[in-house]
Order: C-alpha cells, then structure tokens, then sequence
C-alpha cells in the first residue's frame, strides 16, 4: 500500500473542488438532496432518472472503476423511486434500480457490489413488454447488507437486521437478526435490548465531526512536502 504523500494544501483544495462539484453537478441531479452529503470521487456517481432523493449526511463511496448507479425507471404503470434516509453509507459498486419503489431508512450500510432492484424487468412468459413484474422493496432503519448482497422485488427488510455477504434476499427478513445464504436464511437473532451505536452517532456534533477529519488529516499529511510528492509521481521508490 503506497504512502500519502499529498500535501495538506493539496487535500483541502481537492476537497474544496469536490464539494463544489457535489453542490453544482450532483445536487441537480437529485429530486432532494440533504445537507452535508460527502461523496468520494463525485464525477463517477451515475444518476439516472426521476425521484431519486437522500437525506442528510448521506456518505457515498464510489470510483471510476466502482461507480456507485443510481436508476430509476418509467412506464404505463408506475414510476420508479429511490428514497435514501438520512446517514447512510453506500460502497463503491452499488447498484440501485427501480421501476417502482425502493425506500431505504436512516442509518443504513450497503457494502460494495450490493445491488437492490424492485422488477424482474421482464416476464418468465411475457418477455416483450417490461416492467410488468415490479414489487417494492423497503430496508428499515439501521440494515446492514454485507459484501455484494442481491436484494430482490417485493423484499422487507427490517429494523437493525445484516444481510451476510453474497447473500440473495428473495423474501422478507424481520427485525433484529441476521440472515444470510442463497436465498437468505435466518441465522441469528440480536437482543433487541442491547444499546445498539448508529451512523447518527458520528453527527451529534457535525462540526465537531469535520474538525476531527481535518485534525486527522493535518497529522498523516504534516510532513509531506509538494516536492516529496512530485517526486513520489515521477520516480518512486520502493518505500513509497
């Protein structure tokens, strides 16, 4: 893993130049979008179509070779709707694609590669005309759904629960519990009683909370130097 050799004025321009973009080239594109998103790599998000909203400190992480998409999709019978809560996390790789309801609570993580679609787009005999076998899908507050998840029409997915990695969610999860395999199977029951910390925790203070980023990175980045890091560019070394 290679060092971080950028130097802390580079960063805070980088990070200037993002949220630039996420307020001029990103916000546009969302039916609502909440206050303070934190996008990485906002170029790469893929947006496409109507009602596409999220909530306030939503956190997505995508890259050019991950982008995270985002599709919502029309025909005669409904229109498709994404509605992100507040305080989400969405990995690189994420694939959401509606053609009638997606609705995901406050606090949620979908780890990378996960993909959530609410129609099979086409009939098993009928497959001319798409769109016909739709079903909404709803994630409660606080679901966790691990590394490259399939979430299928029609699922509900309740409170707290975490869907395990590679898991095929095919019918309904209930609350406090997780559940995985293909199709998902219950696996094992969380005590609805324990004192259970959320993503909403890290905001109590979101001040506070960018200042610890910033604080964060003054200390990894204190001695890099623009001419160390042009260096690192140009001719690497093995240490780097």
């Amino acid at each position: 893993m290679r060092k971080e050799h950028r130097p802390l004025w580079l960063l805070q321009l980088n990070a200037r130049i993002n949220t630039w973009i996420i307020e001029n080239k990103i916000r546009p594109q969302f039916a609502a979008l909440g206050n303070n998103p934190a996008i990485l790599k906002p170029l790469s998000l893929q947006i496409f179509g109507e009602h596409i909203s999220a909530g306030n400190f939503i956190h997505l992480i995508g890259n050019r070779q991950q982008p995270i998409k985002l599709s919502t999709w029309s025909s005669k019978q409904s229109q498709g709707q994404i509605n992100i809560g507040h305080y989400c996390l969405i990995s690189p790789g994420v694939t959401v694609s509606s053609a009638q309801s997606i609705r995901i609570g406050d606090n949620c993580m979908l780890a990378a590669q996960c993909y959530l679609s609410d129609s099979d787009w086409h009939g098993i005999y009928n497959r001319i005309r798409p769109f016909r076998c739709s079903a909404p899908i709803t994630l409660h507050d606080n679901v966790w759904l691990g590394l490259r998840s399939v979430i299928c029409k029609g699922v509900i997915i309740g409170e707290n629960s975490i869907i395990g990695a590679g898991s095929v969610v095919t019918g309904d999860i209930p609350a406090n519990v997780i559940a995985a395999g293909n199709p998902a199977r219950v696996i094992k029951t969380l005590n609805p009683n324990r004192k259970m910390l959320k993503r909403e925790q890290l905001f109590v203070n979101s001040e506070d909370h960018w200042h610890q980023m910033n604080q964060v990175h003054q200390f990894f980045c204190r001695d890099n130097s623009t001419l160390a890091w042009l260096k690192s560019l140009i001719w690497p070394r093995r240490n780097d």
